[in-house]
């Protein structure tokens, strides 16, 4: 964990990259300090976003006010029940970036969870949450597509 802060320490005092340049690096330079910084505070953003949204759903279904017509009250029960299906997308979303932040604090970000080889730039800056490479992820989807896993 103390690599963990250092790496959050170091974040702070340089400037964090753009995806254009970014996009630039070589792929030789793939994962190197400046990118995990990239990343680093994507994620970082990603999971204060998420948390602040859980606390407004909060407060949103607290303030709620009792409404007599019953056309209303369903009207508001169906937006409290839309709103939890998508704060419950959120958390599964939460815990994923929580786990890509543990794996750049370990040095396995960026790498396929199946194979090992790079999972690459573009597809990090798609889906900064990503485990496996495209390879990797379409034969997944195949085999749950063919066999229902």
């Amino acid at each position: 964990m103390a690599d963990g802060k250092r790496n959050m320490a170091a974040t702070k005092d340089k400037k964090i990259l753009t995806e254009a340049e970014l996009l630039k690096m070589p792929e030789s330079a793939y994962m190197n300090e400046a990118q995990m910084a990239f990343f680093r505070a994507r994620l970082q953003q990603m999971d204060r976003e998420l948390r602040q949204n859980a606390g407004e759903t909060t407060e949103h279904l607290r303030e709620t006010v009792i409404v007599p017509d019953p056309a209303d009250r369903a009207t508001i029960e169906e937006e409290h029940a839309l709103e939890l299906r998508t704060r419950d997308r959120e958390r599964k979303l939460l815990k994923k970036v929580q786990q890509s932040l543990t794996r750049i604090d370990s040095g396995e970000y960026g790498h396929c969870e199946e194979t090992g080889e790079p999972i690459g730039i573009p597809r990090l800056l798609a889906r900064p949450t990503a485990t496996l490479s495209l390879e990797a992820q379409q034969r997944r989807e195949l085999r749950q597509k063919l066999y229902g896993d």
